[in-house]
């Protein structure tokens, strides 16, 4: 979700101050941190004196204080267009963001912080995430829309290709029998440029095949 925010701040002109945060070394667990975001987490952002954390909040926070932001990102008056928007939102947390996250995080993360994995746990994560990607391809990626919401981009996109492209750190392929899904990220990437490339730096330089990035 942070790739997905600062992607977003930086197409849409949003002044900001990029803060570093030492994941590995615990530092959303200290009280100071603690003190910007009560539930430790990133992302989140200080405006002026508001402190707001989690990516969805952050995006409609955005959209409605900023009026420089187009229209396309998330709607202010077409509600059935945002309405599709928040569809891909509302099933995200327990598809995309969850199965996604928990694969990277077990098969990737955990051994690199010195916790163990298990075989069948890793077995388990890699079947609920390639089983979300096929719902992706086959669900919401139809021939009648180029994006999860309709033809023009949206925050809906930035979020899905963010996850997407993580897993790949771990040298899964997720187009692998899914060419609607390899198609769409190349749209979302050519959309999203120069800001997504640019963001996606540190992931790129991590992929073991980058045939596949």
């Amino acid at each position: 979700p942070c790739r997905a925010v600062h992607i977003f701040m930086n197409a849409n002109k949003i002044r900001y101050q990029d803060i570093l945060v030492d994941l590995p070394g615990g530092e959303p667990s200290s009280e100071q941190f603690k003190e910007i975001n009560r539930f430790q987490t990133i992302p989140c952002i200080i405006d002026k004196d508001f402190k707001l954390s989690e990516s969805i909040a952050i995006f409609r926070y955005f959209v409605g204080e900023y009026e420089l932001i187009a229209d396309h990102w998330y709607p202010k008056n077409d509600n059935k267009k945002r309405a599709r928007i928040d569809e891909y939102l509302e099933w995200q947390h327990q598809k995309t963001r969850l199965c996604l996250t928990l694969y990277f995080r077990h098969v990737w993360w955990n051994p690199r912080i010195g916790i163990s994995t298990k075989p069948e746990v890793a077995e388990r994560r890699t079947r609920d995430m390639s089983n979300c990607l096929d719902i992706i391809e086959n669900i919401w990626l139809t021939n009648d829309k180029k994006f999860v919401a309709g033809d023009e981009i949206s925050v809906a996109d930035l979020l899905l290709a963010c996850e997407v492209e993580q897993i790949k750190i771990v040298g899964y392929d997720p187009f692998f029998k899914r060419p609607k899904l390899e198609k769409y990220m190349d749209m979302v990437r050519e959309a999203a440029n120069p800001y997504y490339d640019h963001i996606h730096e540190l992931v790129y330089s991590l992929v073991p095949n980058k045939s596949k990035i």
